[in-house]
């Protein structure tokens, strides 16, 4: 018999409604939520176990749509790379996806492996959906695709050593040439399970030897990989940032894009007239859009020069995509100022962008449950849906902390243990 959880919440945001609902409760059945109603027509049956949440905020499970699950330490991410095995990047990815379940995001995507050079996140994904392992649910695309040097080239790093750069660069498989390599790259991406395919289409902030504004994949080959990518029933999402690039992407079909942070207004109603999502990404970027020259030199020397060099650049982007009307999903892509699962950050991040809490929280559950392929099961509290649910003390439309500070979980019907982010006091 399934188990029957009644929730009292003090306030519910159910994903559908830009509002704050009172005096709600949500009964739950087993995995999934049998009803939601106000407590007054929606009474506690007997048999049913009793969680009293009217101090806090319920909202859907969250969701961090941009992540990067496989490393340990943000601090030596770089040395990872090439000093820890790979059995031991699967034991990260684990490791990640049960400290965001902690802290109330209850699924993450992680957008290709930046340490990992295999197929680990596949199984660790496979692990935590068969209960094997508690964790978040994981949507993956195990490996980037990219070119010799590129954005997605950890051995950048080693490029004044050919002969140990090549090397390296042999062991991330996903890197390659001409459209033949392509075309099979995403075959086998698809074949091993990976349930969409990301692309480096640019360069980046976070590698040294190259730049944002660079096209790193040739026309032939984006085509291919999204021509590929549909003919198979997948779809695609592309790092990228410059508005030439973004309008190139959305020219050969591109689903979705990742950053997009120096986008201009024109190349954002094109988005919103190809119905193309985008995942801003804000948080590593926040020291020089809102300029902090102290705290700026916590990132890596040439995160920081690149950082510096499109400091306006970067403003105006963030202006655009705050005023546009473009799908946005909430995602954190932290290598270089919060660990991983700290995914609550990317809402400070929001807030004092001036998003605004509800748009936020919007994009955080249904909007990216959508981007996921996920919206019949999760993002929305709902009869019929998952139970995934969190709940938080703090005031989600005054407080940029709020997403910080879980003070309940549960995924499935299951309850799991909270705990507050690093450096953040919790809510008594």
């Amino acid at each position: 018999m399934n188990q029957l959880t009644y929730i009292i919440c003090g306030k519910l945001y159910d994903g559908i409604k830009a509002e704050f609902q009172e005096n709600m409760a949500v009964l739950v059945n087993g995995k999934v939520i049998e009803a939601v109603a106000p407590q007054a027509s929606l009474p506690c049956p007997e048999s049913a176990r009793r969680v009293d949440l009217s101090h806090a905020t319920v909202t859907p499970g969250m969701i961090d749509a941009h992540m990067h699950m496989d490393y340990l330490d943000w601090h030596d991410i770089r040395g990872e790379v090439y000093t820890t095995s790979e059995e031991m990047k699967t034991i990260a990815v684990l490791h990640t996806a049960n400290e965001c379940l902690k802290r109330g995001f209850t699924t993450v995507r992680h957008t290709g492996g930046i340490n990992m050079t295999g197929f680990g996140v596949l199984d660790a994904k496979r692990a935590i959906a068969r209960g094997l392992m508690p964790g978040a649910r994981i949507v993956a695309a195990a490996r980037t695709m990219g070119s010799a040097g590129s954005h997605g080239d950890n051995s950048q790093a080693f490029s004044a050593n050919p002969e140990f750069s090549r090397m390296a660069q042999s062991m991330k498989r996903g890197l390659g040439a001409g459209k033949d390599f392509f075309v099979n790259a995403v075959r086998e991406e698809i074949k091993y399970g990976s349930d969409f395919i990301k692309i480096m289409a640019t360069g980046g902030f976070f590698t040294p030897n190259d730049t944002p504004t660079q096209q790193q994949l040739n026309d032939e080959e984006l085509k291919a990989i999204m021509d590929t990518a549909h003919e198979w029933g997948s779809t695609v999402t592309a790092h990228v940032y410059t508005p030439a690039h973004m309008q190139k992407l959305m020219s050969f079909g591109i689903d979705g894009m990742e950053h997009c942070s120096l986008m201009d207004e024109e190349t954002a109603a094109m988005i919103v007239d190809k119905g193309v999502y985008v995942v801003p990404t804000f948080c590593p970027y926040e020291e020089a859009v809102h300029y902090d020259p102290v705290a700026i030199q916590d990132k890596q020397p040439e995160f920081r020069r690149k950082l510096e060099l499109y400091k306006d650049a970067l403003q105006a982007g963030r202006e655009v995509i705050k005023n546009s009307k473009c799908m946005l999903g909430y995602g954190t892509d932290f290598v270089a100022n919060h660990q991983n699962y700290e995914s609550g950050y990317e809402y400070k991040a929001w807030m004092e962008s001036g998003m605004g809490g509800f748009r936020a929280l919007q994009a955080a559950t249904a909007t990216n449950a959508k981007i996921l392929g996920l919206s019949d099961q999760i993002g929305t509290i709902e009869a019929g849906k998952l139970a995934d649910l969190s709940a938080w003390k703090r005031d989600l439309l005054t407080d940029p902390l709020a997403l910080l500070d879980c003070a309940f979980v549960m995924k499935e019907g299951v309850i799991y243990q909270t705990v507050c982010c690093d450096g953040i006091e919790a809510k008594q």
